[in-house]
């Protein structure tokens, strides 16, 4: 598997069954991909994580249910309870023209239109309006809508850069 960046595609969030079963969060749209994407990678730290192959899984009422090779027990499962379910990025199909992901947003050197540095995107975060841009520069984070056109004016993955209309004093 590559060591590039990882991906949070979902979570383990409770047991079902005496199986092994697990209740899983998706975070892929649609929620049933997650489990095209694979190897998973569970836990939270890179370098961490137990690597997973061949999970299977299905919806169940209004969740997912998943089951891990070799996972055969509820005691088994009870101990992956709240691990987070990670892929490399190269899994995951290219965005469209315009869409990003946020993974590769994150270290993005930032700067306004007026070439005034503000400084690297540290992670988003969503909100019910629009997605927001943390920026960092050591001493002053700035929370900056991620809404391309209005305030974010251009984003060039190559050059490791985003340009946004934002004032250095706000």
């Amino acid at each position: 598997m590559a060591t590039g960046r990882r991906v949070l595609i979902g979570r383990i969030v409770g047991l079902y069954g005496v199986q092994g079963w697990l209740k899983i969060e998706s975070f892929a749209e649609p929620r049933m991909r997650i489990f095209d994407y694979q190897p998973w990678l569970l836990g939270a730290a890179p370098g961490t994580e137990m690597q997973v192959s061949g999970v299977k899984g299905r919806p169940q009422g209004k969740g997912m249910v998943a089951q891990l090779p070799g996972v055969d027990d509820r005691d088994q499962a009870a101990a992956l309870i709240g691990l987070d379910i990670h892929v490399a990025r190269e899994q995951l199909p290219a965005p469209a023209k315009d869409e990003y992901y946020w993974v590769d947003l994150e270290g993005l050197e930032v700067v306004t239109t007026d070439n005034v540095e503000l400084g690297r995107v540290s992670h988003l975060f969503a909100t019910g309006a629009n997605d927001v841009v943390v920026v960092r520069d050591g001493t002053r984070e700035r929370l900056i809508p991620f809404v391309q056109g209005s305030y974010v004016r251009s984003v060039d993955l190559s050059a490791g850069r985003m340009v946004v209309d934002w004032d250095p004093e706000f």
